[in-house]
């Protein structure tokens, strides 16, 4: 299954916009998610996502889940440094 084009925060705060403005016009979710170019299930689970946010909290937000994605991984790495040496200093090989 292909995936589709990745959209910035920037762009997913405005197609929300966008969508709630068609449907708040009279128009149903499903036709003004097709006119936006995406899902009905990629809209539910952007609004689950950046539901309320102004389009810097959703930079913001992104910037902050990628920065702790990389401690995550330092840490794990550390953990296993850790491990390793005191294997090492035990005389376990």
């Amino acid at each position: 299954m292909a995936r589709g084009k990745k959209h910035s925060p920037e762009q997913v705060v405005n197609l929300l916009r966008q969508i709630e403005v068609a449907v708040a016009n009279g128009k149903t979710t499903s036709l003004a998610c097709k006119e936006a170019g995406i899902t009905d299930q990629t809209y539910y689970r952007w609004r689950k996502e950046y539901g309320g946010l102004q389009v810097d909290q959703a930079r913001r937000l992104k910037e902050l889940e990628q920065e702790n994605a990389k401690l995550k991984r330092i840490v794990a790495n550390l953990s296993l440094e850790k491990l390793v040496l005191k294997e090492i200093a035990e005389g376990n090989f």
